[in-house]
């Protein structure tokens, strides 16, 4: 498959990847993991005692982790500190949890399937695909599974853990034009409602069904309460994007499309302080990136240079 069709199913995936889905389109993109573009099976993979698990976020493939020289987090894992990569191919249109059920479910063929025995699987997540992480784990948590236990530390690059604003207030005006009672209006709100369910988790970072069913009962543009910590027994690191330099503009606009907050978790301010905060965590957990946008933040050196760092600490 040439790499401008897999951006284009890439795209089209995230758009209108649960319509694909439930009509039985060939176009639906299955989880699965791929090398050199094309899908392999876990047991072709699973060769190595210690893996890095690359998973992109909406609308992506494995391509967005590529940098200038051609290598990326994951190659440069492999040389420098003897990771084995794994890049994750799946329908970014899906909700959030179907997602995470089905990389659980992969995770577990792929250390069902290994010849040799797996040390170590370092997860390592790009926007989506760190809410993707964060929900494989509840499920692996919730029903047993051979993959967990190998986890040591997660890195979360770009995600809106806190979820994205801009997702939210669209969620808004599409229900505000839905109650006009006009035609046109509601014509314009039918649209905005074929965004995919993969789309609209991102809006509350939703990881279950039941956070999902909460937010169709709510018209709020706040974030709700968010049920589901990280894991105690994971070492965990967040890095968010901040274009703007200024601190007051950096923390509202954040990457572009993540604010700071909800890249770092709320650890980056005082909202880290709330009742219901996920977890503390140490303050060299977590990194925002002056002057990097939000796709930069998948292929940056500098960004790179922290994950390494991290991967050479003990996790404990």
């Amino acid at each position: 498959m040439g790499k401008t069709l897999e951006l284009v199913l890439g795209v089209l995936n995230g758009a209108v990847g649960d319509y694909l889905a439930r009509t039985g389109n060939g176009l639906a993109t299955p989880m699965t993991f791929v090398r050199d573009g094309a899908p392999v099976a876990p047991a072709e993979v699973a060769v190595a005692t210690k893996l890095v698990v690359l998973v992109p976020g909406l609308m992506c493939t494995e391509s967005v982790w590529k940098m200038p020289d051609g290598s990326d987090y994951g190659t440069r894992l492999a040389s420098d500190l003897g990771y084995a990569p794994l890049y994750v191919r799946y329908n970014t249109g899906l909700p959030v949890p179907d997602n995470g059920l089905a990389l659980a479910r992969l995770l577990d063929r792929l250390v069902a399937a290994s010849a040799v025995p797996i040390e170590e699987i370092l997860l390592l997540g790009f926007s989506m695909g760190g809410l993707l992480l964060r929900s494989a784990c509840h499920v692996a948590t919730t029903s047993g599974s051979l993959w967990l236990p190998a986890v040591r530390r997660a890195i979360y690059v770009g995600t809106p853990h806190l979820g994205a604003p801009a997702e939210r207030v669209g969620r808004v005006v599409s229900r505000l034009l839905g109650a006009i009672d006009d035609p046109y209006t509601r014509l314009a709100a039918e649209l905005g409602e074929l965004r995919s369910d993969g789309i609209k988790d991102l809006g509350d970072a939703d990881l279950r069904h039941e956070d999902r069913a909460r937010r169709r009962a709510t018209i709020s543009l706040r974030d709700p309460r968010h049920p589901v910590p990280l894991l105690p027994q994971i070492a965990h690191h967040l890095v968010a994007g901040a274009l703007p330099r200024d601190p007051p503009f950096a923390a509202l606009f954040g990457d572009g499309i993540v604010p700071v907050s909800s890249g770092t978790n709320g650890h980056a301010s005082s909202s880290s302080r709330r009742p219901d905060a996920t977890m503390a965590l140490p303050p060299d957990h977590v990194k925002v990136m002056p002057g990097i946008g939000h796709l930069t933040l998948a292929h940056h050196p500098d960004v790179y240079a922290h994950i390494r760092t991290w991967c050479e600490e003990d996790p404990r």
